[in-house]
């Protein structure tokens, strides 16, 4: 019964560090070291998130295949489903919240 008060107070705790550097996420400009909270919520919630999102894009996008083929938006599509959560998830720096936009594929 002590493992599950320490393991709901574990997630208790995380859940209330990542709000506050989430709500701090705003104040970061482009050249801001971010804190160590910022970090560490960005590590623990944010990137498995992400993670999980790259990863329902690209079972999306092999669905959507079929549809996109004979639109010619094949590359717009893996953009948007696959490249965007993958530069989010793996290119930015840890604790910073935005990533550098995805230059346009599209013809």
């Amino acid at each position: 019964m002590n493992y599950h008060k320490s393991l709901v107070f574990a997630l208790v705790t995380v859940c209330i560090l990542s709000m506050a550097s989430l709500a701090r996420a705003d104040q970061y400009g482009d050249y801001d070291e971010p804190s160590g909270i910022a970090m560490a919520g960005d590590l623990l919630l944010v990137r498995p998130v992400s993670l999980g999102a790259t990863i329902v894009g690209f079972c999306t996008w092999i669905v959507a295949l079929p549809f996109t083929i004979p639109s010619g938006s094949v590359a717009s599509s893996a953009k948007a489903l696959i490249a965007e959560p993958a530069s989010y998830t793996f290119s930015r720096p840890l604790g910073v919240s935005e990533a550098k936009p995805i230059p346009d594929v599209t013809r």
